[in-house]
């Protein structure tokens, strides 16, 4: 039986053009993508184009264009072998990681790519991405939530981008690629996720229930204070030094820190370091974050601990449930 692949145009600088003002979305992308790719020049498999009603710039992305895509998705699941999500680059990851939780199980694949030139510009990587997004969208040995982009296959909620200005924007610092894209693509199947019985969940989000705050020399508590003073704040990302210290010389944000988890703000700990992750406690400067109760989020990226704490917080999840949850993995995010 021949794949068939939905191509979901979200948005992003793989659509746009030039203007005087910078790249802009370019109307009439959807069908001047399906002439490019029915030309002939290249091989692909069955596919159908679908764009959203108001296309993203991923830096304007919010937590609502999570929902707006998975139900795309769902809405055509049945009728496709698998799925590209054309997406901007600067906000991917968050939108790979936030598919992963809420597609957790999926029996398809689910791939997101961009490019980092336009389409409509000479030397785009647009098309050289988006074939292999397709043929990687047509395996069904591929049962995740993927990104793929500069000639690597990569777990969506592993993933960050690193670079500005290269064709490999993406990376995975703490889990190996799942493909190799060259003369051929080498599928590592064995660090692959596999498909279960779980059931989709596709919440509504409260785009301020989830606030990210990172340690730096000099970092006031009554900023920190401020933040967390809103009654929509239910979680927050820390961003901590090292294997995850904090400042805990600084009794003030401390104790400011320690009252907003016992209101019930669930909150964790990422490490600032692109590799590596979080040992809370290793030092007596972590183990402060121990005794408050902060959850450490092993070596989960910014992006996926992010995503992860606001859908399970969607999800109606109680605290000390949803504390549990955080630290086990999910979807493959986290050792």
């Amino acid at each position: 039986m021949t794949s068939r692949v939905l191509l979901l145009h979200s948005g992003g600088t793989i659509g746009m053009r030039p203007t005087a003002d910078g790249y802009r979305p370019l109307e009439g992308f959807g069908a001047m993508l399906q002439q490019t790719l029915n030309n002939g020049s290249a091989k692909v498999p069955i596919f159908e184009v679908v764009e959203l009603a108001e296309l993203i710039d991923s830096s304007n992305l919010q937590p609502f264009h999570w929902t707006a895509i998975a139900n795309e998705l769902l809405a055509r699941w049945d009728d496709f072998d698998g799925f590209v999500v054309l997406h901007g680059t600067d906000t991917m990851a968050y939108t790979a990681s936030a598919l992963s939780f809420m597609l957790r199980g999926t029996d398809k694949p689910v791939i997101l790519t961009g490019s980092q030139i336009p389409l409509v510009e000479q030397r785009s990587d647009t098309i050289e991405n988006l074939q292999a997004a397709m043929l990687l969208a047509a395996n069904p040995a591929i049962c995740e939530v993927c990104v793929c982009f500069g000639r690597r296959l990569l777990r969506g909620n592993r993933c960050s981008k690193l670079r500005t200005r290269s064709f490999d924007a993406f990376d995975s610092p703490n889990y190996p690629w799942l493909a190799d894209i060259g003369i051929d693509i080498t599928l590592h199947e064995e660090r692959l996720l596999t498909s279960s019985a779980s059931a989709f969940h596709v919440p509504q989000f409260d785009p301020q229930a989830v606030v990210v705050i990172q340690f730096y020399p000099g970092i006031q508590a009554r900023m920190v204070e401020a933040m967390l003073a809103s009654e929509s704040v239910r979680g927050v990302v820390l961003r901590s030094y090292g294997v995850g210290n904090a400042p805990d010389a600084d009794e003030q944000l401390m104790a400011v820190l320690a009252s907003a988890v016992e209101r019930g703000i669930v909150m964790v700990s990422t490490s600032q370091c692109i590799t590596g992750g979080v040992t809370q406690g290793a030092y007596a400067s972590g183990a402060m974050l121990n005794r408050i109760g902060v959850v450490p989020a092993s070596d989960m990226t910014l992006e996926a601990a992010f995503t992860k704490l606001h859908v399970l917080l969607a999800s109606g999840t109680d605290t000390d449930t949803l504390r549990q949850q955080f630290a086990s993995p999910l979807s493959g995010e986290c050792q």
